[in-house]
């Protein structure tokens, strides 16, 4: 009897066992990317002019300069060195000075280049492309009625662990949080910040903008320009965040039923929040994370310390994909009319270089597309949810004799 009743327990855990969903493990930078045969590779059409792309390689080679040229960028399974890099960039800028055909530029593609493909979100290359850009803001340097939402720069109590620091295994793990008699505690969330006011009259304040919708969406896209009353445009431009974690705020909406899957965009969310005010302070709260900005000479910066250039920089998981690289995409982009409205989506494809990171763009099936700044920019950036390929191309390595 107790025999039996050990195989009826045992099946019982078997079957439980069976019953729970495995969790995948999170993909690594050698899984991220992989090598792809030619007769794999795109088209390489491209739809802008090659001015802007060498613009936005220029910034790259900037970066790659900066570096010792030792330093490794993981393409999927194989490595390559800063100075491999700048060449490699250098290569493609010649080639496209040519001004080659389509035929003639994939061809010297196939000669010269290894392409790698992201792995994405399926395991089978499919990457969620999503956009972002460069707001306009009206701002004043001082606080008054027509200005009393503050933009904050780095609090002084800020403190950044890396933990790889005190243990190998946490290599490029980092705590971000304050110390409160002598203890790290989690520094200050958006509720805590914005409706409690924990950070009032501590001199964190940049400057000051006229609209609290407008400046949480400033967080989300990472950069802007602030339009002062006497005509002055200041750039402001991400520097840190407070290290809570990003919570869509457009995915709680859909869940909760106030906006429909098919018509979520950040024009939606306006909408919603303009007809609800009251639903302003939740809803904006429910995304923990925020960001502290500084100010910056020119344009939005990247997270390699270059500016971007409007539809030639992407954002991606900068733990997975090589900074500064030079990649190709495919995707959908809208055609809009004259009264900014999206008409249709039609498919493109872009050479683009990957250029910074995002709080929200994690994992080897996210990417985010810089569209720039002006109407068109915030109607593609709002609206651009599509599904597309994600490639890297890196100079092949002559072989050592």
């Amino acid at each position: 009897m107790r025999h039996s009743r050990y195989l009826v327990l045992m099946s019982l855990l078997l079957l439980l066992a069976a019953c729970v969903p495995k969790v995948k493990p999170p993909v690594t930078a050698p899984q991220a990317l992989v090598k792809i045969r030619p007769w794999q590779f795109p088209e390489f059409s491209d739809d802008m002019s090659h001015g802007s792309l060498k613009a936005a390689i220029d910034q790259s080679l900037d970066y790659l300069e900066r570096l010792d040229a030792s330093t490794p960028f993981r393409f999927g399974p194989d490595t390559f060195t800063a100075s491999h890099l700048a060449k490699s960039m250098k290569a493609f800028y010649e080639l496209i000075e040519q001004t080659p055909s389509a035929d003639k530029l994939r061809k010297a593609i196939r000669n010269s280049f290894w392409v790698y493909r992201a792995v994405g979100n399926d395991g089978r290359g499919k990457v969620l492309f999503t956009g972002y850009y460069e707001p306009d803001l009206q701002g004043s340097l001082h606080p008054s009625p027509d200005y009393p939402y503050p933009v904050y720069r780095k609090p002084d109590d800020w403190v950044n662990v890396n933990l790889g620091l005190f243990n190998p295994k946490y290599e490029d793990e980092r705590v971000i949080g304050r110390c409160v008699n002598q203890t790290l505690i989690p520094y200050f969330s958006r509720d805590d910040i914005d409706s409690k006011g924990r950070l009032r009259e501590k001199g964190c304040e940049l400057l000051w903008v006229s609209d609290r919708i407008d400046l949480f969406f400033l967080h989300i896209q990472g950069s802007g320009r602030v339009l002062l009353e006497d005509g002055t445009v200041l750039h402001v431009n991400y520097d840190c965040a407070n290290g809570r974690p990003y919570r869509s705020i457009g995915r709680l909406l859909i869940d909760e039923g106030s906006i429909s899957r098919e018509e979520m965009s950040m024009q939606q969310i306006r909408t919603y929040m303009k007809n609800y005010p009251e639903e302003i302070e939740r809803v904006l709260n429910h995304n923990e994370s925020y960001v502290f900005f500084r100010l910056v000479d020119q344009g939005p910066m990247g997270n390699i310390e270059v500016p971007l250039t409007p539809g030639r920089s992407v954002a991606t998981d900068r733990y997975l994909f090589p900074k500064g690289a030079l990649a190709f995409i495919q995707s959908e982009k809208p055609l809009v009319d004259e009264d900014g409205t999206t008409q249709s989506w039609e498919a493109f494809g872009r050479f683009v270089l990957n250029q910074d990171t995002g709080g929200a763009i994690r994992g080897p099936g996210r990417a985010d597309l810089f569209w720039g700044s002006g109407p068109y920019a915030e109607t593609a950036a709002g609206h651009m949810k599509h599904d597309g390929t994600l490639y890297f191309l890196v100079l092949k390595q002559t072989k050592k004799k």
